[in-house]
């Protein structure tokens, strides 16, 4: 049983969100947040496996309430809501710690199996969507991620066998694990090995933050 809180300042949004989650055998929602601050103190409370969180609230934002459900260092998965405009939340909230986003507008199965996918410790994200993102908007990396020198290695990556730095580049690139495998001649299995190695060594929580860990270091550049 997969365990949701809805943060959503909207009471309609929430009971609509209510309904479709407890219409799933394997879904139930332990709580309901009308801002980040009740969304943050709830997940401390109820630890549920994710939390569905808006980015537009009163008081405290979603981003901001993102960034601390994951500083609380618990197995909690947040997934960012936004819409079509709003990208850039998006890619604060994906910075922020978040395990992917999706627009409002999405059709429920979607939102039902991105809800799965986190869950499962997954990224919601495409790939190919999230190079696009980070491309758009890799302006706002920090300062000191612009600004490092191409010859001092992140110790992040100093773990990484060659192969899993390969690994990592082109999972920034977009790449799925069927075109990673295609491209070294690997099975698809390894692959995954070689995802999770990668993760694990980084301290990533899942793929999305992986690739915005390669953005950051200098190990893929926009296009």
């Amino acid at each position: 049983m997969t365990t949701v809180l809805i943060a959503d300042d909207q009471p309609l949004q929430r009971f609509g969100f209510r309904m479709l989650l407890e219409s799933q055998d394997d879904m139930t929602v332990v709580g309901e947040a009308a801002n980040g601050a009740e969304a943050a103190r709830m997940t401390a409370e109820l630890h549920p496996d994710v939390v569905l969180m808006d980015v537009r609230m009163p008081g405290l934002d979603g981003i901001e309430a993102t960034r601390r459900v994951v500083a609380g260092g618990g197995r909690t998965r947040v997934l960012i809501l936004t819409t079509f405009d709003l990208d850039e939340y998006a890619y604060a909230g994906l910075r922020a710690g978040a395990s992917g986003f999706l627009v409002k507008d999405a059709q429920p199965e979607e939102l039902l199996s991105g809800i799965r996918a986190v869950a499962s410790g997954d990224a919601v994200v495409a790939p190919s969507l999230t190079r696009r993102l980070l491309d758009t908007y890799v302006h706002h990396l920090p300062a000191a991620a612009t600004t490092a020198q191409d010859d001092s290695p992140d110790p992040r990556l100093a773990s990484l066998t060659e192969r899993e730095s390969e690994i990592l580049r082109v999972m920034g690139q977009g790449w799925t694990n069927t075109e990673i495998a295609e491209r070294f001649h690997l099975a698809e299995s390894t692959v995954k090995t070689h995802v999770g190695r990668i993760l694990a060594k980084t301290g990533s929580r899942d793929r999305v933050q992986a690739v915005i860990l390669a953005y950051d270091t200098k190990l893929v550049k926009p296009s």
